[in-house]
């Protein structure tokens, strides 16, 4: 089974005025990332707007961004749902049409109990062949995983991976020791670098789209142990995620993306893209980060 570390950034969804998903400037962005280094990559994660796009939406995503990596890095699609048998169908899908791995995402309406909780990540995994990374984010979503679900989750042979974008490394150490088994990747709400010295094994950001060279960097510094130097990088990359925290995350990224050259589109509305004053504060910030 595939083993993942490293950066993996969260790509945007290019999407026309139409609907439809602009697979060619995803592949070139794809293309663009590979050659910075990265190691991995993530559709359908936050920055990828997936409660936004409807299912054919997605499927092109994931078979664009299947097709454009060609094997070189693998591509851990983002599954998420409110119900179970559709979260299935996607993971089965997405599997299906090359993804190494399923980022695995709850949704949900009405609150759910831990069993429940518990059955919903279970159900994807026992659907694949392929490793499943946890994925939980207290400020958006209204049942999260808790210390006890992680731990059992984790004895599933197939649930390797928590992206944990909780803002609490306590919370991440917690993790690390109550689930040997269990792989941590760092979200852009935490400090990268932090999360590498706990023991992290990389992360899953939208940031890492636009500082794709600087976040490879970062990551083979701290892999090497030579912790002053990363957080000097560090510190001048964290200007992107205040920035970027500020306004709504995909935004800021096409926004990004699009002043480096990607015509990746404006946000899925009722989102909306950023002002003129926004634009500039984040332009500022890609400067700084240079």
């Amino acid at each position: 089974m595939a083993e993942f570390h490293g950066v993996f950034p969260y790509l945007v969804s290019p999407i026309d005025s139409d609907g439809r998903v602009k697979s060619g400037v995803l592949g070139r962005l794809i293309d663009d990332l590979v050659a910075a280094g990265v190691h991995g990559l993530t559709p359908l994660g936050s920055t990828g707007e997936f409660a936004y796009l409807d299912g054919g939406q997605r499927d092109a995503v994931v078979r664009a961004t299947v097709e454009a990596a060609a094997g070189r890095v693998p591509v851990i699609a983002g599954v998420a749902s409110t119900a179970t048998a559709d979260a299935v169908a996607q993971a089965k899908r997405y599997a299906s049409f090359g993804a190494a791995g399923i980022l695995a995402i709850l949704e949900s309406y009405f609150p759910l109990a831990d069993t429940q909780v518990e059955s919903y990540f279970r159900a994807v995994a026992d659907a694949v062949e392929v490793p499943v990374v946890l994925y939980t984010n207290p400020q958006f979503q209204r049942s999260d995983l808790s210390l006890d679900v992680v731990a059992r989750l984790s004895e599933h042979p197939r649930i390797r991976y928590i992206k944990d974008a909780s803002t609490n490394t306590g919370r991440l150490l917690s993790i690390v020791n109550r689930c040997p088994t269990l792989k941590v990747f760092s979200a852009s709400a935490h400090i990268p670098a932090a999360v590498m010295l706990i023991g992290g094994v990389g992360w899953m950001a939208g940031p890492a789209c636009v500082v794709p060279r600087q976040s490879v960097r970062l990551y083979q510094l701290c892999r090497a142990g030579q912790w002053v130097q990363a957080m000097q990088l560090q510190r001048a990359l964290w200007q992107i995620n205040e920035v970027f925290a500020r306004f709504s995350l995909a935004a800021c990224i096409k926004a990004a993306l699009e002043m480096q050259g990607y015509d990746v589109g404006d946000p899925v509305p009722p989102q909306r893209p950023l002002g003129g004053d926004e634009r500039r504060i984040v332009a500022a910030a890609l400067a700084a980060a240079a």
